[in-house]
Protein backbone atom coordinates (compact mmCIF):
# COMPACT_ATOMS: atom_id res chain seq x y z
CA UNK A 1 0.00 0.00 0.00
CA UNK A 2 1.13 3.22 -0.84
CA UNK A 3 1.86 5.57 2.32
CA UNK A 4 0.45 8.56 2.66
CA UNK A 5 1.71 11.58 1.29
CA UNK A 6 2.90 10.16 -2.02
CA UNK A 7 0.94 10.59 -5.20
CA UNK A 8 0.76 8.07 -7.58
CA UNK A 9 1.75 9.25 -11.09
CA UNK A 10 -0.92 6.68 -12.64
CA UNK A 11 -3.85 6.71 -10.66
CA UNK A 12 -6.35 3.60 -10.51
CA UNK A 13 -9.89 3.83 -11.44
CA UNK A 14 -10.41 2.44 -7.90
CA UNK A 15 -10.35 5.81 -6.20
CA UNK A 16 -9.47 3.74 -3.22
CA UNK A 17 -6.94 5.21 -0.86
CA UNK A 18 -4.86 5.45 2.88
CA UNK A 19 -7.49 7.11 4.74
CA UNK A 20 -5.61 10.38 6.50
CA UNK A 21 -8.12 11.75 9.09
CA UNK A 22 -8.99 15.28 8.66
CA UNK A 23 -10.12 16.48 12.38
CA UNK A 24 -9.75 20.23 11.45
CA UNK A 25 -12.92 19.37 8.89
CA UNK A 26 -14.78 17.93 12.09
CA UNK A 27 -13.91 20.36 14.03
CA UNK A 28 -15.62 22.67 11.83
CA UNK A 29 -18.94 20.66 11.84
CA UNK A 30 -20.89 23.85 13.99
CA UNK A 31 -20.15 26.29 11.05
CA UNK A 32 -20.86 23.36 8.06
CA UNK A 33 -24.57 22.91 9.61
CA UNK A 34 -25.02 26.32 10.41
CA UNK A 35 -23.61 27.16 6.42
CA UNK A 36 -26.08 24.25 5.31
CA UNK A 37 -28.88 25.06 7.52
CA UNK A 38 -28.85 28.72 5.39
CA UNK A 39 -28.29 27.43 2.11
CA UNK A 40 -31.48 25.42 3.10
CA UNK A 41 -33.68 28.18 4.48
CA UNK A 42 -32.79 30.52 0.96
CA UNK A 43 -33.74 27.56 -1.00
CA UNK A 44 -36.99 26.95 0.89
CA UNK A 45 -37.92 30.92 1.23
CA UNK A 46 -37.40 30.52 -3.10
CA UNK A 47 -39.67 27.81 -3.45
CA UNK A 48 -42.26 29.13 -1.68
CA UNK A 49 -42.07 32.56 -3.52
CA UNK A 50 -42.23 30.79 -6.84
CA UNK A 51 -45.08 28.89 -5.44
CA UNK A 52 -46.61 32.19 -5.01
CA UNK A 53 -45.77 33.77 -8.04
CA UNK A 54 -46.42 31.45 -10.54
CA UNK A 55 -50.18 30.84 -10.13
CA UNK A 56 -50.74 34.38 -9.29
CA UNK A 57 -49.35 35.58 -12.42
CA UNK A 58 -50.06 32.60 -15.13
CA UNK A 59 -53.67 31.71 -13.31
CA UNK A 60 -54.93 28.67 -11.82
CA UNK A 61 -55.72 26.78 -14.74
CA UNK A 62 -52.06 27.44 -16.39
CA UNK A 63 -50.51 26.86 -13.07
CA UNK A 64 -51.65 22.93 -13.10
CA UNK A 65 -49.49 22.59 -16.16
CA UNK A 66 -46.51 24.17 -14.29
CA UNK A 67 -47.30 22.59 -10.69
CA UNK A 68 -47.03 19.13 -12.73
CA UNK A 69 -43.77 19.45 -14.02
CA UNK A 70 -42.61 21.19 -11.29
CA UNK A 71 -43.98 18.20 -9.36
CA UNK A 72 -42.28 15.60 -12.13
CA UNK A 73 -39.36 17.29 -11.97
CA UNK A 74 -38.71 16.94 -8.42
CA UNK A 75 -40.06 13.54 -7.49
CA UNK A 76 -37.49 12.27 -10.05
CA UNK A 77 -34.91 14.37 -8.20
CA UNK A 78 -36.00 12.84 -5.04
CA UNK A 79 -34.93 9.77 -6.28
CA UNK A 80 -31.36 10.65 -7.43
CA UNK A 81 -30.38 12.19 -4.58
CA UNK A 82 -30.08 8.74 -3.57
CA UNK A 83 -26.59 9.14 -5.68
CA UNK A 84 -25.57 11.84 -3.57
CA UNK A 85 -26.24 10.03 -0.16
CA UNK A 86 -24.38 7.12 -1.18
CA UNK A 87 -21.25 9.58 -2.45
CA UNK A 88 -21.76 11.31 0.83
CA UNK A 89 -21.62 7.57 2.92
CA UNK A 90 -18.31 6.39 0.43
CA UNK A 91 -16.50 9.93 0.35
CA UNK A 92 -13.82 10.51 2.81
CA UNK A 93 -11.42 13.61 3.31
CA UNK A 94 -7.92 13.28 2.86
CA UNK A 95 -4.71 15.46 3.19
CA UNK A 96 -3.21 16.98 0.16
CA UNK A 97 -1.40 14.50 -1.88
CA UNK A 98 -2.67 11.56 0.22
CA UNK A 99 -5.40 10.38 -2.59
CA UNK A 100 -4.12 8.10 -5.14
CA UNK A 101 -7.21 7.89 -7.06
CA UNK A 102 -8.52 9.61 -10.55
CA UNK A 103 -11.11 11.94 -10.79
CA UNK A 104 -12.18 10.37 -14.21
CA UNK A 105 -13.47 7.39 -12.49
CA UNK A 106 -15.88 9.20 -11.02
CA UNK A 107 -16.40 12.07 -13.77
CA UNK A 108 -17.18 8.53 -16.19
CA UNK A 109 -19.88 7.23 -13.68
CA UNK A 110 -21.40 10.82 -13.57
CA UNK A 111 -21.40 11.11 -17.42
CA UNK A 112 -22.91 7.23 -17.84
CA UNK A 113 -25.90 7.88 -15.12
CA UNK A 114 -26.34 11.44 -16.43
CA UNK A 115 -26.61 10.32 -20.31
CA UNK A 116 -28.85 7.13 -18.84
CA UNK A 117 -31.23 9.46 -17.17
CA UNK A 118 -31.75 11.48 -20.35
CA UNK A 119 -32.14 8.49 -22.30
CA UNK A 120 -34.55 7.23 -20.40
CA UNK A 121 -36.66 10.13 -20.22
CA UNK A 122 -36.40 10.91 -23.85
CA UNK A 123 -37.51 7.44 -24.83
CA UNK A 124 -40.32 6.95 -22.78
CA UNK A 125 -41.62 10.53 -22.75
CA UNK A 126 -44.51 9.58 -25.81
CA UNK A 127 -46.32 7.04 -22.88
CA UNK A 128 -46.78 9.74 -20.31
CA UNK A 129 -45.49 13.45 -21.37
CA UNK A 130 -49.46 13.84 -22.90
CA UNK A 131 -50.94 12.84 -19.96
CA UNK A 132 -48.68 14.53 -17.72
CA UNK A 133 -48.34 18.07 -19.47
CA UNK A 134 -51.43 18.22 -21.08
CA UNK A 135 -51.57 20.80 -23.81
CA UNK A 136 -47.59 20.92 -23.49
CA UNK A 137 -46.42 17.94 -24.14
CA UNK A 138 -43.17 17.20 -25.98
CA UNK A 139 -42.51 20.81 -25.90
CA UNK A 140 -41.56 20.44 -21.82
CA UNK A 141 -39.58 16.91 -22.61
CA UNK A 142 -36.18 18.13 -23.49
CA UNK A 143 -35.88 20.81 -20.66
CA UNK A 144 -36.92 18.30 -18.17
CA UNK A 145 -34.54 15.75 -19.66
CA UNK A 146 -31.57 18.53 -19.64
CA UNK A 147 -32.88 19.38 -15.72
CA UNK A 148 -32.43 15.13 -14.76
CA UNK A 149 -29.51 14.66 -16.45
CA UNK A 150 -27.91 18.23 -14.94
CA UNK A 151 -29.05 16.77 -11.27
CA UNK A 152 -26.83 13.87 -11.88
CA UNK A 153 -23.69 16.13 -11.18
CA UNK A 154 -25.44 18.51 -8.79
CA UNK A 155 -25.72 15.11 -6.89
CA UNK A 156 -22.31 13.60 -6.92
CA UNK A 157 -20.75 17.04 -6.78
CA UNK A 158 -22.60 17.42 -3.46
CA UNK A 159 -21.35 13.99 -2.15
CA UNK A 160 -17.81 14.63 -2.83
CA UNK A 161 -18.33 17.84 -0.98
CA UNK A 162 -19.68 16.57 1.79
CA UNK A 163 -17.54 13.83 2.33
CA UNK A 164 -14.57 16.70 2.22
CA UNK A 165 -16.27 19.03 4.41
CA UNK A 166 -16.56 22.07 1.75
CA UNK A 167 -19.27 23.87 3.75
CA UNK A 168 -19.12 26.71 1.86
CA UNK A 169 -18.98 25.00 -1.55
CA UNK A 170 -22.22 23.30 -0.28
CA UNK A 171 -23.56 26.66 0.29
CA UNK A 172 -22.87 27.52 -2.74
CA UNK A 173 -24.36 25.04 -4.33
CA UNK A 174 -27.40 25.30 -2.97
CA UNK A 175 -27.84 28.88 -2.64
CA UNK A 176 -26.83 29.37 -6.54
CA UNK A 177 -29.62 26.11 -7.34
CA UNK A 178 -32.56 27.85 -5.04
CA UNK A 179 -32.48 31.52 -5.87
CA UNK A 180 -31.42 31.23 -9.18
CA UNK A 181 -34.40 29.43 -9.88
CA UNK A 182 -36.62 32.41 -8.33
CA UNK A 183 -34.52 34.78 -10.45
CA UNK A 184 -35.28 33.28 -13.66
CA UNK A 185 -38.84 32.39 -13.40
CA UNK A 186 -39.09 36.54 -12.25
CA UNK A 187 -37.60 37.33 -15.24
CA UNK A 188 -39.73 35.10 -18.05
CA UNK A 189 -43.00 36.14 -16.02
CA UNK A 190 -41.69 39.45 -16.80
CA UNK A 191 -42.05 38.82 -20.13
CA UNK A 192 -43.88 36.01 -21.26
CA UNK A 193 -46.14 33.33 -19.45
CA UNK A 194 -44.87 30.65 -21.69
CA UNK A 195 -45.22 27.56 -20.25
CA UNK A 196 -41.93 26.17 -22.28
CA UNK A 197 -39.81 29.26 -21.40
CA UNK A 198 -40.80 28.58 -17.99
CA UNK A 199 -39.80 24.78 -17.71
CA UNK A 200 -36.70 25.74 -18.83
CA UNK A 201 -36.13 28.48 -16.11
CA UNK A 202 -36.75 25.49 -13.80
CA UNK A 203 -34.28 23.08 -15.35
CA UNK A 204 -31.06 25.54 -15.82
CA UNK A 205 -29.87 26.35 -12.34
CA UNK A 206 -29.33 22.12 -12.05
CA UNK A 207 -26.26 22.71 -15.05
CA UNK A 208 -25.43 26.43 -13.70
CA UNK A 209 -24.88 25.54 -10.49
CA UNK A 210 -23.03 22.07 -10.93
CA UNK A 211 -20.71 23.95 -13.52
CA UNK A 212 -19.90 27.24 -11.40
CA UNK A 213 -19.32 25.46 -8.37
CA UNK A 214 -17.19 22.83 -9.73
CA UNK A 215 -14.76 25.55 -11.40
CA UNK A 216 -14.96 26.80 -8.35
CA UNK A 217 -13.85 24.03 -5.58
CA UNK A 218 -11.87 21.73 -8.15
CA UNK A 219 -8.79 22.71 -6.82
CA UNK A 220 -10.09 21.90 -3.47
CA UNK A 221 -11.12 18.48 -4.86
CA UNK A 222 -8.05 17.30 -6.48
CA UNK A 223 -6.23 15.25 -4.25
CA UNK A 224 -7.98 15.27 -0.99
CA UNK A 225 -10.98 13.26 -1.42
CA UNK A 226 -10.90 9.23 -2.04
CA UNK A 227 -13.57 6.68 -1.81
CA UNK A 228 -14.05 3.94 0.59
CA UNK A 229 -15.06 1.57 -2.47
CA UNK A 230 -14.26 0.49 -6.32
CA UNK A 231 -16.87 2.08 -8.48
CA UNK A 232 -18.96 -0.92 -9.42
CA UNK A 233 -19.34 -1.17 -6.18
CA UNK A 234 -20.38 2.61 -5.79
CA UNK A 235 -23.00 1.63 -8.42
CA UNK A 236 -23.92 -1.03 -6.51
CA UNK A 237 -24.56 1.18 -3.85
CA UNK A 238 -26.53 3.64 -5.32
CA UNK A 239 -28.97 1.50 -7.15
CA UNK A 240 -30.42 0.25 -3.53
CA UNK A 241 -29.85 4.14 -1.98
CA UNK A 242 -31.64 5.36 -5.20
CA UNK A 243 -34.31 3.15 -4.52
CA UNK A 244 -34.82 3.91 -1.20
CA UNK A 245 -34.61 7.93 -2.03
CA UNK A 246 -37.97 6.98 -4.78
CA UNK A 247 -39.86 6.36 -1.99
CA UNK A 248 -38.88 9.06 -0.18
CA UNK A 249 -39.88 10.95 -3.10
CA UNK A 250 -42.97 8.94 -3.55
CA UNK A 251 -43.81 9.37 0.54
CA UNK A 252 -43.14 13.41 0.27
CA UNK A 253 -43.10 15.26 -3.27
CA UNK A 254 -45.44 12.45 -5.46
CA UNK A 255 -47.75 12.20 -2.25
CA UNK A 256 -50.44 14.71 -2.97
CA UNK A 257 -50.15 13.02 -7.05
CA UNK A 258 -51.10 9.56 -5.04
CA UNK A 259 -53.83 11.24 -3.20
CA UNK A 260 -55.02 12.00 -6.47
CA UNK A 261 -54.98 8.82 -7.88
CA UNK A 262 -56.64 6.71 -5.01
CA UNK A 263 -59.47 9.30 -4.29
CA UNK A 264 -61.08 10.77 -7.99
CA UNK A 265 -64.44 9.04 -6.05
CA UNK A 266 -63.93 11.77 -3.58
CA UNK A 267 -65.21 15.56 -3.20
CA UNK A 268 -62.24 17.38 -5.30
CA UNK A 269 -62.93 20.45 -2.91
CA UNK A 270 -61.58 18.24 -0.12
CA UNK A 271 -59.25 16.56 -1.48
CA UNK A 272 -57.75 19.52 -2.77
CA UNK A 273 -58.24 21.21 0.79
CA UNK A 274 -56.43 18.61 2.36
CA UNK A 275 -53.52 18.17 -0.35
CA UNK A 276 -52.89 22.42 0.04
CA UNK A 277 -52.83 21.65 3.59
CA UNK A 278 -50.42 19.30 4.25
CA UNK A 279 -48.14 20.80 1.57
CA UNK A 280 -48.00 23.87 3.43
CA UNK A 281 -48.29 22.50 7.06
CA UNK A 282 -45.60 19.87 6.71
CA UNK A 283 -42.95 21.21 4.12
CA UNK A 284 -41.06 23.26 7.05
CA UNK A 285 -39.88 19.96 8.69
CA UNK A 286 -39.75 17.68 5.86
CA UNK A 287 -38.01 19.74 3.41
CA UNK A 288 -35.61 20.68 6.44
CA UNK A 289 -35.48 16.60 7.18
CA UNK A 290 -34.72 16.02 3.61
CA UNK A 291 -31.96 19.02 3.23
CA UNK A 292 -29.56 17.72 6.22
CA UNK A 293 -29.56 13.86 4.78
CA UNK A 294 -25.62 14.04 3.46
CA UNK A 295 -24.72 16.41 6.62
CA UNK A 296 -26.56 13.61 9.00
CA UNK A 297 -24.41 10.97 7.10
CA UNK A 298 -21.57 12.69 7.56
CA UNK A 299 -22.17 13.54 11.09
CA UNK A 300 -23.43 9.99 12.16
CA UNK A 301 -20.56 8.74 10.08
CA UNK A 302 -17.47 10.49 12.18
CA UNK A 303 -19.36 9.60 15.53
CA UNK A 304 -19.52 6.10 15.10
CA UNK A 305 -22.04 4.07 16.41
CA UNK A 306 -23.70 5.78 18.82
CA UNK A 307 -27.08 5.13 19.74
CA UNK A 308 -27.51 7.78 21.85
CA UNK A 309 -26.41 10.54 19.69
CA UNK A 310 -29.17 9.46 17.78
CA UNK A 311 -31.94 9.08 20.54
CA UNK A 312 -30.78 12.72 21.34
CA UNK A 313 -31.34 13.86 17.65
CA UNK A 314 -34.56 12.32 17.59
CA UNK A 315 -36.04 13.64 20.74
CA UNK A 316 -35.02 17.31 19.80
CA UNK A 317 -37.13 16.34 16.68
CA UNK A 318 -40.36 15.11 18.88
CA UNK A 319 -39.91 18.28 20.92
CA UNK A 320 -39.77 20.82 18.38
CA UNK A 321 -42.62 19.17 16.62
CA UNK A 322 -44.43 19.20 19.69
CA UNK A 323 -43.90 22.97 19.92
CA UNK A 324 -45.21 23.20 16.52
CA UNK A 325 -48.35 21.01 16.99
CA UNK A 326 -49.51 22.94 19.47
CA UNK A 327 -49.17 26.40 17.90
CA UNK A 328 -50.45 24.46 14.82
CA UNK A 329 -53.72 23.41 16.59
CA UNK A 330 -54.01 27.35 18.20
CA UNK A 331 -52.86 29.35 15.26
CA UNK A 332 -53.59 27.46 12.08
CA UNK A 333 -57.61 28.18 11.40
CA UNK A 334 -56.83 32.14 11.60
CA UNK A 335 -53.67 32.21 10.10
CA UNK A 336 -55.11 29.82 6.89
CA UNK A 337 -57.94 31.99 7.22
CA UNK A 338 -55.75 35.06 6.38
CA UNK A 339 -53.83 33.33 3.73
CA UNK A 340 -56.93 32.32 1.90
CA UNK A 341 -59.84 34.50 2.12
CA UNK A 342 -62.88 33.19 1.71
CA UNK A 343 -62.35 29.40 1.09
CA UNK A 344 -62.97 26.48 3.51
CA UNK A 345 -60.66 26.16 6.20
CA UNK A 346 -59.33 22.99 7.87
CA UNK A 347 -59.90 22.56 11.70
CA UNK A 348 -57.04 23.25 14.07
CA UNK A 349 -57.11 19.48 14.73
CA UNK A 350 -56.43 18.21 11.46
CA UNK A 351 -53.60 20.94 10.86
CA UNK A 352 -52.19 19.51 14.39
CA UNK A 353 -52.09 15.83 13.22
CA UNK A 354 -50.52 17.60 10.20
CA UNK A 355 -47.44 18.67 11.78
CA UNK A 356 -47.37 15.39 13.94
CA UNK A 357 -47.23 13.27 10.61
CA UNK A 358 -44.17 15.84 9.82
CA UNK A 359 -42.73 14.92 12.59
CA UNK A 360 -42.81 11.18 11.61
CA UNK A 361 -41.21 12.00 8.35
CA UNK A 362 -38.56 14.14 9.83
CA UNK A 363 -38.02 11.18 12.55
CA UNK A 364 -37.27 9.17 9.47
CA UNK A 365 -35.00 11.49 8.10
CA UNK A 366 -32.96 11.22 11.23
CA UNK A 367 -32.97 7.28 11.27
CA UNK A 368 -32.11 6.89 7.40
CA UNK A 369 -29.01 8.68 7.68
CA UNK A 370 -27.69 7.14 10.68
CA UNK A 371 -28.16 3.35 8.99
CA UNK A 372 -27.16 4.53 6.09
CA UNK A 373 -23.61 5.95 7.70
CA UNK A 374 -23.26 2.16 8.64
CA UNK A 375 -22.93 0.88 5.56
CA UNK A 376 -26.68 -1.36 6.19
CA UNK A 377 -27.75 -0.13 2.55
CA UNK A 378 -30.50 -2.97 2.25
CA UNK A 379 -31.69 -1.84 5.73
CA UNK A 380 -31.64 2.04 4.36
CA UNK A 381 -33.61 0.75 1.55
CA UNK A 382 -36.34 -1.47 2.92
CA UNK A 383 -37.51 1.92 5.99
CA UNK A 384 -38.14 3.78 2.83
CA UNK A 385 -40.04 1.40 0.67
CA UNK A 386 -42.15 -0.20 3.80
CA UNK A 387 -43.19 3.53 4.22
CA UNK A 388 -43.91 4.36 0.66
CA UNK A 389 -46.42 1.07 0.35
CA UNK A 390 -47.96 1.51 3.93
CA UNK A 391 -48.73 5.10 1.98
CA UNK A 392 -50.00 3.53 -1.20
CA UNK A 393 -52.27 0.95 1.06
CA UNK A 394 -53.60 2.86 3.74
CA UNK A 395 -55.05 5.65 0.91
CA UNK A 396 -56.54 2.18 -0.76
CA UNK A 397 -58.41 1.14 1.99
CA UNK A 398 -62.47 1.51 2.32
CA UNK A 399 -63.76 4.24 4.11
CA UNK A 400 -64.29 8.29 4.44
CA UNK A 401 -60.94 10.34 2.77
CA UNK A 402 -60.25 12.43 6.35
CA UNK A 403 -59.20 9.22 7.96
CA UNK A 404 -57.74 7.29 4.60
CA UNK A 405 -55.69 10.53 4.61
CA UNK A 406 -54.76 11.30 7.88
CA UNK A 407 -53.83 7.55 8.12
CA UNK A 408 -51.75 7.02 5.27
CA UNK A 409 -49.50 10.43 7.02
CA UNK A 410 -49.42 9.08 10.46
CA UNK A 411 -49.04 5.32 10.04
CA UNK A 412 -46.59 5.01 7.14
CA UNK A 413 -43.53 7.08 7.97
CA UNK A 414 -44.05 5.26 11.71
CA UNK A 415 -43.76 2.13 10.18
CA UNK A 416 -40.62 3.36 7.89
CA UNK A 417 -38.94 3.97 11.25
CA UNK A 418 -39.01 0.80 12.89
CA UNK A 419 -37.46 -0.70 10.63
CA UNK A 420 -34.34 1.57 10.98
CA UNK A 421 -34.57 1.73 14.77
CA UNK A 422 -35.09 -2.02 14.98
CA UNK A 423 -31.44 -2.57 13.35
CA UNK A 424 -29.77 0.41 14.99
CA UNK A 425 -30.69 -1.05 18.33
CA UNK A 426 -29.38 -4.60 16.70
CA UNK A 427 -26.60 -3.52 15.68
CA UNK A 428 -25.39 -0.59 18.18
CA UNK A 429 -22.12 -1.74 18.33
CA UNK A 430 -21.25 -2.44 14.94
CA UNK A 431 -18.97 -0.09 12.67
CA UNK A 432 -19.50 2.43 10.92
CA UNK A 433 -19.21 3.06 6.96
CA UNK A 434 -18.61 -0.32 6.14
CA UNK A 435 -19.52 -2.24 2.66
CA UNK A 436 -22.96 -2.17 2.05
CA UNK A 437 -24.95 -5.06 3.40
Amino acid sequence: MQPAGEVDPTPDETIRTEYVPAPAARRRGGSGFALVSAATGLAGIAAYAITWLVPRTVGFAEYTTFAGFWAFVFLVVAMLSGIQQEVTRASHASTAGAARGSGRAVALFTAVVAVGVAAVVLATAPLWAPSAFPGSGAALVVPLAVGLASYVGVAVLSGLLYGASAWRALFAIVTVEGVLRLVLIAGVLAVTTDMTALAWAVALPFPVAAVSVLLGSARLLRGRTRLDVTIPRLAWNVTRTVLAAGSMGLLISGFPLIVQLTSTAEDQTAVGLAVLSSTLVRAPLIVSGMALQSYLIVTFRSRGPSLRFFLLLEGGVVVLGAVLAVLAVLAGPPVFGVLFPGQRTPDGLFIGLLVVSSVLVAALCVSAPAVLARGHHLVYAAGWVAAAAATVLLLLLPGEFETRFLSALLIAPAVGLLVHVVDLIATRTSSPSRPSR
